[in-house]
């Protein structure tokens, strides 16, 4: 059975609505926003395109035991856990306006992912692999998060910036929600290790495809003309982000993340990141909702 450590002080979770400005924005997020590098936009876009389904199978992942969660604080954290995932759909998808407004056509892949992943996928597994299939990705999201808030991705645009760095702050806030209902409902270790197996491989494939589309469109468009080549600024901008990028330590341990997760007595909890959202969020003055 898995203890959930003590910590000085769980976020208290709740939604918080930005509207992020893409296409308004005062000076709008050029095509490759992250660093000028191609191959990290379309992997920031691929994922992207990813969230706000995602966030919604997560949702359904929890919702579907909340007859079962006894403790009244765990419940309160499920509802907010909810909300804030909500929230993360809502303002990915005004990004998606971005993406098609550059050219890409995304509702293609879009339906195509929704058919395969929770169309065909999703039904074929337990409630209970569901729910750990969830908490493991909740677990990578939080490392991510910790990530992009420890670095401040500062070759992203602006306006990518604080939708990424809200994002990653308030996963990190909900991080041990899907784990705590798994061990509520089903503590085995065995399903805890399937869930993150499957999590890895569904959540690397998904992202593969994602971003090799975007690709595709992005060298199709290249040929037809519709995109002239990059400034040689933009190219040293690529060359910088490629260098700080793999050689952040951050990175680097984001691998020992996914160990982890494996240990018999692992608890989100025991990688106490809690005041890095904190103060995020008290930064931009959204620590309060």
């Amino acid at each position: 059975m898995t203890a959930t450590p003590q910590i000085t002080e769980r976020p208290s979770l709740r939604p918080r609505k930005m509207d992020f400005p893409f296409i308004e924005h005062d000076t709008p997020p050029e095509r490759y926003w992250m660093g000028g590098s191609r191959l990290f936009t379309h992997m920031a876009n691929g994922i992207n395109l990813l969230f706000p389904k995602g966030e919604r199978f997560f949702i359904r992942s929890v919702r579907a035991f909340m007859d079962e969660i006894e403790d009244p604080t765990l419940r309160a954290q499920v509802r907010g856990f909810m909300a804030q995932e909500v929230r993360h759909g809502i303002e990915h998808e005004s990004f998606f306006e971005l993406l098609e407004a550059q050219g890409y056509e995304i509702q293609p892949f879009l339906a195509l992912y929704d058919r395969v992943a929770y169309t065909w996928i999703e039904p074929r597994f337990s409630p209970q692999m569901r729910l750990s299939v969830t908490a493991a990705l909740e677990h990578y999201t939080a490392m991510f998060g910790e990530f992009a808030l420890s670095d401040g991705l500062p070759f992203a645009h602006s306006a990518l910036q604080d939708l990424l760095l809200w994002h990653a702050a308030e996963e990190i806030e909900h991080k041990s929600v899907a784990f705590d209902v798994l061990m509520a409902v089903d503590p085995r270790y065995g399903v805890r290790v399937s869930g993150m197996m499957l999590a890895t491989v569904g959540l690397l494939t998904f992202w593969f495809l994602a971003s090799r589309e975007l690709m595709r469109q992005d060298e199709a468009m290249r040929d037809a003309g519709a995109i002239t080549g990059e400034p040689p600024q933009l190219r040293q901008r690529a060359h910088e982000a490629y260098v700080a990028f793999w050689e952040r330590p951050t990175f680097r341990g984001m691998a020992t993340g996914f160990v982890d997760y494996l240990r018999p007595d692992f608890h989100p909890d025991q990688h106490d990141n809690y005041e890095m959202a904190r103060a995020y969020l008290a930064r931009i003055g959204r620590l309060d909702g």
